[in-house]
């Protein structure tokens, strides 16, 4: 039977040219990368409120529906072999000042800037950035045939 996507939501919040990417750590998986504030989709939850509820449970900062853009979104299916749907909103505005509110799983806050990503980004996340930055609205990932 095939293995149904998981449902990934990442937000992107810009400023200035830069963008807020968290430091993965004590998780067991891609530790000391940086990434999007993100996350899964809880049940019964639609991608805006699962977007408004790991923004605020990542980095304290309230974002309202309306704020939210989706600018991309890509079938992705990660080095394990695990497919997922990635949803890459952008928030227009937001309340607050991100902060780190997860320390048991996150190393910090940082900015840089958004066209020249550190090394260490989590290549999804990368990806999903590159894409947004060239006005790409869809793409696939791991899905290639061995020639």
């Amino acid at each position: 039977m095939p293995q149904l996507p998981v449902n990934d939501v990442m937000i992107i919040l810009e400023r200035d040219g830069a963008v807020c990417l968290a430091e993965r750590q004590g998780t067991g998986y891609a530790d000391g990368k940086l990434n999007l504030p993100s996350g899964k989709l809880d049940p019964d939850e639609d991608v805006y409120d699962a977007a408004i509820r790991e923004l605020f449970e990542e980095t304290g900062v309230i974002v309202e529906r309306d704020a939210l853009r989706i600018v991309h979104t890509m079938h992705y299916r990660n080095p394990e072999g695990e497919p997922r749907i990635g949803w890459f909103f952008v928030a227009s505005h937001w309340q607050g000042e991100p902060r780190n509110m997860e320390p048991h799983k996150c190393a910090g806050l940082s900015w840089h800037p958004i066209d020249r990503l550190p090394d260490n980004t989590v290549p999804y996340n990368a990806l999903g950035i590159a894409h947004y930055l060239k006005g790409e609205p869809f793409s696939v990932h791991g899905w290639e045939k061995p020639a």
